[in-house]
């Protein structure tokens, strides 16, 4: 893959899907795949180019770049630093200097944030996903977003191949609508927190590929991404998280990869 421009429909939403992964799998507690998926110079390169083949002109290769630099940041040289700089950043609770939680972000009325854990909730359980006691983790975990979110793209891919337009145009449809009213809507807020409080760190730099990843995406859908600034929450209501009930064989590897979601249909 050279170009954007060269990659069919299949292939690009297959890159989009790697590329929403490793996200996924960068806000996550670190552990040796971590490493290895991320950092290591042969999987680094590799998702390199995956971003050169989806990256548009506005972008001009700064995805790429981005992936290249993560290998050269200051805690990205063993999973002990890494879990140093997480737990620093997100620790295990909603009020960490940087909370990967989406409805910490907006100061909306008392009852806004069930709502908004109760519509995240929704979207999963459209697509066949179910709550996975196994994992402690919350809906609106960043993580969590971005899994849904290449669970998506993924299964945009089966339906390309399978030449199912009523499902291209269902995932298609449930990835612009989650990315309006979820991810999008704190990821800049998000990341202006934690690149000022961590800027040379692996994930100042991975807030930053997710920021530019998910302002492409938004012009992909032509939707308006949140703003750089929002308020934190005081408080926390609820602690969840989830898994994959799904059976399509094509999200086989993504469910059993000990990442939010497990195929429970065997």
């Amino acid at each position: 893959m050279q170009n954007g421009t060269e990659i069919n429909e299949a292939d690009r939403a297959l890159c989009r899907s790697a590329l929403y992964e490793a996200l996924a799998l960068g806000f996550q507690t670190p552990r040796p795949e971590t490493v290895e998926r991320l950092l290591s110079e042969d999987q680094n390169q590799a998702l390199s180019e995956i971003a050169a083949a989806v990256a548009d002109e506005a972008n001009n290769g700064n995805l790429s770049n981005l992936i290249r630099t993560l290998r050269n940041c200051t805690d990205s040289q063993d999973l002990w630093q890494l879990q140093a700089s997480y737990n620093g950043l997100f620790g295990h609770v909603a009020h960490s200097p940087v909370p990967p939680y989406e409805t910490e972000y907006g100061e909306e009325t008392l009852f806004q944030q069930p709502q908004q854990l109760g519509d995240i909730s929704g979207f999963y359980t459209a697509f066949g996903l179910q709550l996975n006691l196994q994992q402690h983790e919350r809906v609106d975990n960043i993580s969590c977003e971005c899994e849904f979110l290449s669970f998506l793209t993924r299964k945009e891919v089966y339906a390309l191949e399978q030449q199912d337009t009523e499902m291209v145009q269902e995932t298609r449809k449930a990835q612009r609508l989650f990315l309006r009213d979820h991810l999008a809507r704190f990821v800049p807020a998000f990341v202006n927190l934690l690149k000022r409080e961590a800027p040379n760190s692996v994930y100042g730099v991975l807030g930053e590929l997710c920021h530019q990843f998910v302002l492409m995406e938004c012009q992909r859908f032509n939707i308006k991404a949140g703003p750089d600034h929002l308020r934190l929450r005081q408080k926390v209501v609820v602690d969840d998280c989830f898994s994959c009930g799904s059976g399509q064989d094509i999200i086989q590897d993504m469910c059993d990869s000990g990442t939010c979601f497990v195929n429970t249909q065997g």
